[in-house]
């Protein structure tokens, strides 16, 4: 499944695509995971974000352009796909703080390239995209964002209803949603396990025969390995599990 997250900061999307990206390995399966949209790139060296923080806007905006456009190959090329923020959280972010000095963001330059994005990926026919808006209270938002604070954290407290707002208009603009490739996936009051299993469900109408049948495995909750005995696939437990 090829997954595109969405939603305001400590909503919840990078620890579903730390647990999404753990099943599907349990699974053998290979994943691709960019969670590196925000400004500074979370990627870089400790080093390296300080100085981004201090490029000028242009420099940042072109920077930002590049990697966006580049993710349309990479959603191409990768059947498991975790791809954190992308073209929307770049749209509201320098949308909402771009013009403010405290923040990273840069002055919203073109936001008609959003949509051509979403058509390129569109344009390639690919069977299971999927943008999953995750969303919590804001009274959640603002509880996680006091028992464990961003280092470099984007949002504000008191814009957290208005962002909330920007980014149910921006995925509802979404060509992806006119296509019925969006679901929505509320973490308040679940835990991770417990978002991670809606997500599966929620997702099921979207994806593949293959994808339903790698779903349909039967994991050893271990360590292990595959085999194959007289051509039957199979997972056997390591001694190490």
């Amino acid at each position: 499944m090829r997954c595109v997250f969405v939603g305001v900061e400590y909503a919840g999307k990078t620890t579903l695509i730390n647990l999404l990206t753990e099943y599907y390995k349990q699974r053998a399966q290979r994943v691709h995971v960019d969670d590196h949209f925000t400004i500074p790139d979370s990627t870089l060296s400790a080093e390296s974000r300080e100085l981004m923080l201090g490029f000028p806007n242009d420099v940042k905006e072109r920077m930002q352009r590049m990697q966006l456009q580049y993710h349309v190959e990479v959603i191409r090329n990768y059947a498991h796909t975790m791809i954190s923020g992308w073209h929307i959280e770049e749209a509201i972010y320098s949308e909402v703080y771009g013009e403010d000095e405290d923040s990273p963001y840069y002055p919203r330059y073109a936001y008609s390239h959003q949509r051509l994005y979403e058509a390129q990926v569109l344009e390639s026919r690919l069977p299971d995209v999927v943008v999953i808006h995750v969303t919590a209270s804001a009274e959640t938002i603002r509880g996680r964002m006091q028992a464990d604070a961003h280092e470099y954290q984007i949002i504000k407290e008191g814009d957290i209803e208005r962002l909330q707002g920007r980014f149910a208009e921006e995925v509802d603009r979404s060509l992806f949603t006119n296509k019925g490739r969006t679901i929505h996936l509320d973490t308040t009051d679940k835990t991770p396990s417990e978002s991670l299993d809606e997500l599966l469900l929620l997702s099921e109408p979207l994806i593949t025969a293959g994808e339903l049948a790698l779903r349909a495995m039967d994991v050893p909750a271990t360590e292990h390995e595959v085999r194959y005995e007289n051509g039957v696939r199979k997972l056997i437990p390591t001694s190490g599990g």
